[in-house]
């Protein structure tokens, strides 16, 4: 044959068996790249865990701000003025509006501005859309929407909680507590009940709100601060301001049942979903407890920004939210692994919480 090398058998079999061994070792180091990959993303979701399902409405009491936070990205959507001092948020059931009463320019109990109104948010539009007028200087505190619709709203110098058809945005009624300075509340799954903590009287109101009667008063310590419920409306907790304890209010009977011991005076707590633990704020210490409702022992406890002062459990039970005023933070805790994720930085003042769903 001419014109042409011949190789020798074993020669040709060599080269061959060179380029099956390329394409093999070329195949292996795609599949651990695309392998690495791979462990790479699911990793990162892992960590990253699920993004949330819609945005943190905050009121910035200090600011005389409402903002809107992403709290994925942890930013700042929009800041919107309200009046002078919006200290709490309720978002409407559609998601479409937020509520914020104007409480006046003082502390519970000290003189100062008398509020008498409610600026309602826009939240697409991020504006202002209306300011209602209550017809009288209450110092409304805190906002809630009921099962039935309707908006609940803590009026102390009413001692009442007063009832507001957000469609007519007018007051139909208001249920009275008989006690001064009921500043927060919580309703019971049904709507039917409200129970306040009235500050400086030391107790708590048990509220007919279907019928506008009180049923009841329960004494509990010289000052309390906020008012919490269990996921099962079983039990009500209230914080004495004097000591470190929390008080256990059965709702059957309405009646203290029960104190928790703490390390320090807490000011607000949050049951988790599941009723297994409450979350607690311990604004001097900086910290927030958790407590082991089965035996009422403090479980577990994080380092917080200085002095929480509210807490905001995500409704798909994932996170919770702690805002820490002076500092001007949120912080963050991851309820599914007990760690706590970086805080999203905002402004001193930052306050109520309430969630918005996308």
């Amino acid at each position: 044959m001419t014109g042409g090398i011949i190789l020798p058998l074993g020669t040709q079999y060599a080269d061959r068996y060179r380029v099956s061994r390329c394409c093999m070792s070329l195949r292996f180091a795609l599949f651990a790249a695309a392998s690495t990959v791979l462990a790479f993303l699911v990793t990162s979701a892992t960590n990253s865990g699920p993004p949330s399902p819609g945005m943190l409405v905050v009121a910035n009491q200090k600011e005389h701000t409402l903002l809107i936070v992403d709290p994925e990205s942890r930013r700042e959507l929009a800041k919107i003025s309200v009046g002078v001092n919006g200290h709490e948020v309720a978002v409407s059931p559609d998601a479409h509006f937020a509520y914020v009463p104007i409480y006046g320019n003082s502390g519970v109990g000290k003189p100062g501005t008398d509020g008498a109104t409610i600026d309602i948010i826009d939240l697409q539009q991020r504006k202002i859309a209306a300011t209602m007028d209550l017809g009288k200087p209450l110092r409304p505190h805190q906002p809630q929407f009921g099962p039935d619709g309707l908006l609940y709203v803590s009026a102390e110098l009413a001692n009442a909680v007063d009832i507001i058809d957000p469609a007519s945005r007018k007051v139909i009624a208001e249920a009275p507590t008989g006690q001064p300075e009921s500043h927060m509340f919580v309703l019971s799954k049904d709507g039917r009940r409200a129970y306040t903590s009235n500050v400086h009287a030391g107790t708590v109101s048990v509220v007919d709100i279907a019928n506008r009667q009180l049923i009841t008063t329960i004494p509990v310590a010289k000052t309390v601060q906020r008012i919490s419920i269990s996921s099962d409306g079983a039990h009500v907790f209230t914080h004495d301001q004097d000591a470190p304890r929390i008080a256990v209010i059965d709702t059957a009977t309405n009646k203290l049942s029960n104190w928790i011991d703490i390390p320090d005076y807490a000011y607000a707590s949050e049951p988790t979903p599941d009723g297994h633990f409450l979350l607690a704020v311990l604004p001097r210490a900086n910290k927030t407890i958790a407590i082991d409702l089965q035996t009422l022992k403090v479980a577990k406890s994080f380092d917080v920004p200085q002095q929480p002062g509210e807490v905001l459990i995500r409704p798909d039970a994932a996170i919770a939210y702690i805002t820490c005023m002076p500092a001007g933070k949120i912080a963050v805790l991851d309820l599914r692994t007990w760690q706590l994720q970086p805080n999203i930085d905002l402004t001193p003042g930052v306050d109520g919480m309430a969630w918005s769903a996308k």
